[in-house]
């Protein structure tokens, strides 16, 4: 049975369930795919804020408890659709507790799972990531990416900014404004993906679960663009019932 950590933020908890049933082999509501979604954010600390040194626990220690609960209701493979809560310090953290409970479940990586995608389906393409500061500044992407001898791409210092602002902003970040998202927001991030496109990438990944609410086409500016989330759904499926994975055309 898959289990989601959700709330990490809340609508990508959401979203990803969403996609799962977007990606299954399914014709009827019984072919559809267990899925147990544990949507619990004010148990888990914020990552970026661990990661500023600015929130003192560590989200790991929640987010393997949650796992554990998920684990004792039935879940044989764990997915977490928060790309900032895989930066090392917070998903070694993960592992190590589970493996200190004997946990038996599969906890997928959702950045391998993104770079061994791209092998698969893109390679020897120049990829060019969009995230945020707390996401960049772990180089969780282009370390990732790089030891799998993949060319990996970031804004610059001055669009960064831009795009961090489009997910955080209080007054027209996603993560505060979202339905719907702001065109100031929007329009940020589609010129950040420009200026990725005039650095040589050739695909660009949306290394933040909130940048798929502003940007839902599969490409901008005749740039091919990735949602991590939609590749975590579909290695969810896989890992569980492989029968059930529609054919890709992403």
């Amino acid at each position: 049975m898959i289990g989601i950590i959700g709330g990490v933020g809340p609508l990508a908890g959401i979203d990803i369930a969403r996609k799962i049933m977007e990606e299954t082999l399914a014709h009827t509501d019984q072919e559809h795919l267990p899925v147990l979604l544990s949507s619990q954010p004010n148990r888990i600390p914020n990552r970026l804020e661990y990661l500023m040194g600015v929130e003192p626990r560590n989200p790991g220690h929640a987010i393997a408890e949650i796992s554990m609960e998920l684990e004792k209701t039935g879940a044989t493979v764990i997915g977490m659709p928060s790309n900032t809560a895989h930066t090392p310090p917070i998903f070694d953290l993960i592992q190590a507790e589970l493996a200190k409970q004997g946990s038996q479940v599969r906890f997928l990586h959702m950045i391998e799972e993104m770079a061994h995608y791209i092998q698969q389906e893109h390679p020897d393409k120049t990829v060019g990531v969009l995230a945020t500061n707390g996401t960049r500044n772990n180089g969780l992407y282009k370390n990732t990416f790089e030891k799998l001898g993949m060319a990996c791409l970031q804004p610059s210092e001055s669009m960064q900014t831009k795009v961090h602002e489009a997910i955080y902003d209080k007054t027209y970040g996603i993560k505060y404004v979202s339905s719907p998202v702001t065109n100031r927001a929007h329009d940020a991030l589609v010129a950040a993906i420009q200026e990725l496109k005039h650095q040589g990438a050739q695909l660009g990944v949306f290394g933040c679960t909130d940048i798929p609410m502003a940007l839902k086409e599969k490409s901008y500016n005749g740039l091919p663009v990735l949602d991590p989330n939609r590749i975590l759904a579909r290695a969810l499926i896989q890992a569980t019932s492989p029968e059930k994975l529609k054919t890709d055309d992403h």
